[in-house]
């Protein structure tokens, strides 16, 4: 009975959903384990993404007979006069900048209001179902600043946890540096020689596509940023600076995050003219599209092979379920999940019968 393959895949999945419910009826035994895991969560990240930046830079100085804990201690070197830099030369220009846009932010509000006597003064233009809506949203602003406010209140003990943990990350940083290369040996010490040479092609796999996808990420960003800084300074729009970092950021987001971080440059400049709003939006989709054709095919390639409708659809679920951090990281844990399951497909493969190797 149990020689037919559909039968076996049957009792697999029971299996599995048993195994599943099971675990749902014992929740307070992972409870524990959950807390733990989200209380080093913020080190465990920001230091991994780091690592991932700056590991080649170890392992190319330890190619060249530097020991590893020194070119460590190197990289940190480096990070400290990066951080010096920022704070020092780009951090007051930026502060600035804000510091001007909260100055000229009741001219705006006075600009919004005449705009809104305006579309009074033609109501009979605007579609019913329009006014309605927009009426709406000024009858609930007070609710909205109130749900706005009570969330600040609660974000506040977060952000202290946060501030905390996100101290913790250069510990995490220095050890991953230091001994990051001794974890695969040390696990596949308790396996099978066979098994043991399974993980370390999957700890490799999961290795390259997660440094293809921060690497590639970190550098197309920057690129992104630099082009935008430059256009933005052409142009004459105000807050370049803090506009340009802000797309740098926002190019984080795959697809989405291109789109989010031209909505305040073209908002700016309406405000400072409709030409240089104009100008903004050209400015942004020349760079985009230097980046997508130019920058993003040489320095990521096609590494993560994620199906551009996937990364749409991955984004707008992670976007609705974890808000801004699940836009993040949803396409690098898409692409470690996959990662995954192709290498226990694999070798499954492998262990099947050379005359019937497919599922079904």
């Amino acid at each position: 009975m149990f020689e037919k393959k559909s039968i076996r895949i049957l009792v697999t999945a029971i299996l599995i959903f048993t195994l599943i419910y099971l675990i749902s009826l014992t929740t307070f035994v992972f409870e524990p384990i959950g807390a733990y895991l989200t209380a080093i969560a913020v080190p465990i990240i920001g230091a991994g993404i780091i690592f991932y930046i700056t590991n080649p830079l170890v392992n190319w100085l330890e190619r060249k007979k530097v020991p590893r804990i020194i070119g460590t201690f190197i990289i940190f070197l480096l990070i400290i006069a990066v951080i010096t830099i920022i704070v020092t030369f780009i951090a007051p220009a930026v502060q600035q900048q804000f510091s001007k846009f909260v100055d000229n932010v009741p001219k705006m509000v006075d600009s919004s209001v005449k705009l809104f006597d305006m579309w009074q003064a033609n109501q009979n233009i605007i579609p019913p179902q329009f006014e309605n809506t927009l009426q709406n949203v000024i009858d609930n602003i007070s609710q909205y600043a109130d749900r706005i406010t009570s969330g600040i209140i609660g974000v506040i003990g977060q952000i202290f946890s946060f501030v905390f943990a996100f101290f913790l990350i250069p510990f995490f940083l220095f050890f991953m540096l230091k001994d990051g290369y001794k974890f695969v040996p040390f696990i596949s010490q308790f396996l099978s020689p066979s098994k043991a040479k399974s993980f370390r092609t999957l700890t490799s796999n999961i290795n390259h596509t997660l440094s293809s996808f921060i690497q590639g990420q970190f550098i197309v960003s920057f690129c992104v940023g630099i082009m935008l800084y430059i256009g933005y300074l052409i142009i004459g729009l105000e807050y370049s600076l803090a506009l340009a970092l802000f797309g740098l950021v926002m190019n984080f987001i795959p697809f989405v995050g291109p789109f989010l971080s031209a909505v305040p440059a073209i908002i700016v400049g309406l405000f400072q003219s409709p030409i240089i709003a104009l100008w903004a939006t050209i400015v942004m989709i020349v760079a985009q599209q230097i980046e997508s054709n130019f920058i993003s095919p040489n320095v990521m390639g096609r590494a993560l092979k994620i199906h551009p409708l996937t990364v749409i659809t991955l984004i707008l679920a992670a976007g609705g379920i974890a808000g801004f951090l699940g836009l993040l990281f949803i396409i690098p844990a898409y692409a470690v999940v996959k990662t995954i399951i192709s290498h226990f497909y694999g070798e499954w493969q492998k262990k099947q019968p050379e005359k019937d190797p497919d599922i079904f």
